[in-house]
C-alpha cells in the first residue's frame, strides 16, 4: 500500500491537474504563446457539427494505431436516416510503422485496393475522408502537415510533410484507381462528428485507446491562429503532450519514469503515457517487477517473461481489473506470463491493476473537466449540458 500510495491522487491533486490543463490550453490557443505550448490546440477547419441533412456514399481511412481501417460509409437522411458502414481492418507490421514513408503509404494504398476489390467497387471514384490520428498543422480541411509521429510510429520522410499529398502520391504510384481526398481529420474530431450526427449536443470528442486525446468546439474569437471572430471551430487539443513542460513532474512516479525512459519518444506525451492503452500494461509490469524484487510477490522469483517489455498487455489489466473476474482467471493470466502465483499474489496483482486504471480514469476526467469548464465560461453559462463522444459512444454530462 505504501508503494502504491504515489499512484493514488487526491481530490486536491486532480483539481490542480484540471487547473494546469486550463493554463496549457490558453497557451496553445494564443498566438504569442503557441510555439512554446505543449498542448497545441490545433485548428481543424471543422466549423460546425452535423445537422442531420447530410447524405451520400463515402470512403474513409482510419490510421492511428497498429491497425488500419478502410470503410465504406453510407449516410442517409429523411425517413431512413442513419449511417451504414462496411469496413475491413488491416494490421500494420512493425517494420512498416518504422520503415520509410513510401513503404507506409504504399501499404495503406494496397489495403484500400484490397477493400475496393472486396466490396466489388474497383472502378468507383468516391470522396474520401482520412482520419489521421497524429499531431498535424492544418491550413485547410484537406491538408495536414505531420508535426511528429507518436504511438510507436517512426516512418521516415513524413514529418513536416502533407499527409494528404503523401497518400495521393502513393495512389498515383499504384496507378489502379483515383480518389478525391476531401478531408483529413484527427480521430477525436471523427468521433465528435460521428456522435454529433446522433446528438446535436455533442461538441467534444475523446479518445482513450492506444493513445489519448480530445477535441471540442471553441469560439473563433479565442482561436488566435486563424483569422476571424465569428462562429466556432473544432480544436484538436493534442493533450497527450500535456506535462512535457514538466508541469506533471510532481505526480509522476518512478514507474512512469521507467516506462518513459524506454519508450520510442522519451520525455514526450507524458499525460498520454499515464492514461492510454499503449503504456498502462507496461506501468503494471514495472510495479510487479518492483514488488517481486522486494519479495512481496511470486516468492521473490521474477520469470524471464516478466522481464520482457510489453509482455503485460493492457487487455490483461482490463480483464484483471474488471470487478466480476474471479481470482482463478487472474491466476490463469499470470500463468500465461510464466508466473506461479498464490491466492495472495492474485489479490495484490488485482489491486495494482485497479490503482493504475483508476488513476488513468481520474486524470482523463480532470482533463475533460477543464474542457467542459472552458466551454461553459466561453458561453457565460452557469450550467452546461454537453455530450462527449468517446470512441463512438455518447456520454451526457451535466456538470454544475
Amino acid at each position: 500500500q505504501k508503494i502504491l500510495e504515489a499512484l493514488k491522487l487526491s481530490h486536491e491533486q486532480l483539481l490542480e491537474v484540471k487547473r494546469r490543463m486550463r493554463v496549457e490550453m490558453e497557451k496553445g490557443l494564443g498566438k504569442e504563446t503557441h510555439a512554446e505550448a505543449t498542448v497545441k490546440m490545433l485548428p481543424t477547419y471543422v466549423c460546425s457539427t452535423p445537422d442531420g441533412t447530410e447524405k451520400g456514399d463515402f470512403l474513409a481511412l482510419d490510421l492511428g494505431g497498429t491497425n488500419f481501417r478502410v470503410l465504406l460509409v453510407r449516410v442517409r437522411n429523411g425517413m431512413r436516416r442513419g449511417v451504414e458502414m462496411h469496413n475491413k481492418i488491416y494490421s500494420i507490421p512493425l517494420e512498416v510503422m518504422q520503415g520509410t514513408g513510401e513503404e507506409l503509404f504504399d501499404h495503406i494504398v494496397h489495403c484500400i485496393s484490397d477493400f475496393l476489390e472486396y466490396m466489388g467497387m474497383k472502378g468507383v471514384s468516391l470522396p474520401l475522408g482520412f482520419t489521421f490520428s497524429f499531431p498535424c498543422h492544418q491550413t485547410n480541411l484537406d491538408e495536414g502537415i505531420l508535426l511528429k509521429w507518436t504511438k510507436g510510429f517512426k516512418a521516415t520522410g513524413c514529418e513536416g510533410e502533407d499527409v494528404v499529398g503523401l497518400l495521393k502520391e502513393a495512389i498515383h504510384r499504384r496507378e489502379e484507381f483515383d480518389l478525391d481526398v476531401v478531408a483529413v481529420v484527427n480521430d477525436t474530431v471523427g468521433t465528435m462528428m460521428t456522435c454529433g450526427y446522433e446528438d446535436p449536443y455533442c461538441e467534444v470528442g475523446l479518445i482513450v485507446g492506444t493513445g489519448s486525446n480530445a477535441c471540442y468546439m471553441e469560439e473563433m474569437r479565442n482561436v488566435e491562429l486563424v483569422e476571424g471572430d465569428e462562429g466556432r471551430m473544432c480544436v484538436n487539443m493534442e493533450w497527450g503532450a500535456f506535462g512535457d513542460s514538466g508541469c506533471l513532474d510532481d505526480i509522476q512516479t518512478e514507474f512512469d519514469l521507467a516506462v518513459d525512459e524506454l519508450s520510442l519518444n522519451p520525455g514526450k506525451q507524458r499525460f498520454e503515457k499515464m492514461i492510454s492503452g499503449m503504456y498502462l500494461g507496461e506501468i503494471v509490469r514495472n510495479i510487479l517487477m518492483d514488488f517481486t524484487k522486494r519479495g512481496l510477490l511470486f516468492r521473490g522469483r521474477i520469470s524471464e517473461r516478466l522481464k520482457t517489455r510489453g509482455i503485460f498487455e493492457t487487455k490483461f489489466l482490463s480483464q484483471i481489473e474488471s470487478d466480476c473476474l474471479a481470482l482463478l482467471q487472474v491466476r490463469s493470466i499470470l500463468q500465461h506470463l510464466g508466473l506461479e502465483s498464490t491466492c495472495d499474489d492474485s489479490i495484490i496483482v488485482k489491486e495494482v491493476c485497479a490503482v493504475v486504471a483508476r488513476r488513468a480514469a481520474q486524470l482523463c476526467g480532470a482533463g475533460m473537466a477543464a474542457v467542459v469548464d472552458k466551454i461553459r465560461e466561453n458561453r457565460g453559462l452557469e450550467f452546461l449540458k454537453v455530450t462527449v463522444g468517446v470512441d463512438g459512444t455518447l456520454y451526457k454530462l451535466h456538470p454544475q
